[in-house]
């Protein structure tokens, strides 16, 4: 059997994006094994996420004929209707609503256009523990943005993102260059706050394609890669390029590099599969729909040249002998790290990380 990695029940997890939520159609997403529907309030479209099972049959809410009668949710089996709360509101043919009649609720937080959904103890849910990506849905920033499912563990995922050296072999002729390979990363790791930072400055590389292509830049760049991971959902990596010789001023501006925030959330969806949700933002070119269509195009390239790898490391995984031994190298230091944390988060009673300020 493959390793897997277990769920830190008692954290956040991004469930969908905020346009994804609404009410002319109800979402369903399976997150750490639990299947949700979710849906937006009448009077100010708050999220709503309710187990995705009615209690009588077991019919998934989410699919039709299942509707929203108001906020309540109306399954289209048989009229089974649940409030905002999980409670069930009404029953057919009998006045009398049975006491065991409910569905479970779980805190939901919409926050720099993700909805993020909490699946553990209630009580313990903590809107302040949830780490910002403002990038997301700041003025004078423009995102591109998808999701793709992997058949793989979520673990996965996570190494494969902490360990860009890839880039050069997977990504060639889109994002990887021979110097992300050849440069040695620098790794920080805040074990109480559950963050990892992996670090790759590059002085004198090759300009990729996803580059060049968008911003012009011919020619040799420096180009720096700062990877921020918060255990155990959301990925920030600050790239930064600019052409060669180009220095920030004194005051850390930079008028002329190209910074770009490209964000994951990794979100296990169930043992052996993990939704990969990617996102693009710059602050440049915001203007240029076609660099816009293009950085699109060119991400989900590469994010399905990730899938692909995956899903066949993942398949082998599962043919290996029993006690197989993985190799690991100074590129694997964020990795390892990640998973030590991603271990003490559920050995320690799942208990939530510090507030991040």
């Amino acid at each position: 059997m493959p390793h897997t990695t277990a769920f830190a029940r008692n954290q956040w997890y991004v469930a969908a994006y905020s346009h994804e939520v609404g009410r002319e159609e109800l979402l369903g997403r399976t997150i750490l094994g639990e299947p949700l529907v979710f849906y937006r309030t009448e009077e100010d479209g708050t999220p709503v996420a309710l187990a995705d099972r009615c209690v009588h049959r077991r019919f998934p809410l989410h699919e039709k004929p299942s509707r929203l009668d108001g906020d309540r949710l109306v399954c289209g089996y048989h009229g089974f209707t649940y409030d905002t709360t999980g409670t069930c509101v009404y029953v057919p043919g009998q006045k009398r609503v049975p006491r065991t009649a409910r569905v479970a609720s779980y805190p939901v937080v919409e926050l720099d256009s993700l909805i993020w959904v909490w699946i553990g103890d209630p009580a313990l849910a903590d809107a302040d523990t949830i780490p910002r990506a403002r990038h997301l849905d700041s003025p004078g920033w423009v995102t591109v943005r998808g999701m793709e499912p992997i058949d793989a563990d979520y673990g996965l995922l996570v190494d494969n993102l902490l360990d860009l050296s890839h880039e050069t072999y997977l990504h060639g002729g889109y994002i990887g260059t021979p110097e992300v390979a050849e440069t040695p990363i620098t790794t920080e790791v805040d074990e109480g706050a559950g963050i990892v930072r992996v670090s790759r400055h590059m002085d004198d590389a090759e300009c990729p394609p996803f580059y060049a292509k968008s911003t012009g830049i011919s020619g040799r760049i420096t180009r720096w890669q700062d990877i921020e991971y918060h255990a155990p959902c959301l990925y920030l990596l600050h790239s930064r390029i600019a052409p060669v010789g180009v220095l920030p001023e004194a005051d850390g501006s930079d008028p002329n590099g190209f910074h770009t925030e490209i964000t994951y959330a990794i979100t296990p969806s169930s043992d052996g599969h993990v939704y990969d949700f990617w996102m693009v933002s710059r602050d440049w070119a915001t203007e240029d729909a076609e660099v816009t269509e293009f950085l699109r195009g060119n991400n989900h390239t590469v994010v399905m040249q990730d899938v692909d790898a995956l899903n066949l490391l993942q398949r082998t995984l599962g043919t290996e002998r029993t006690g197989y031994q993985e190799l690991s190298i100074n590129i694997d230091t964020g990795g390892l790290a990640a998973r030590r944390i991603l271990a003490r988060l559920v050995e320690e009673g799942d208990k939530p990380v510090e507030k991040v300020l």
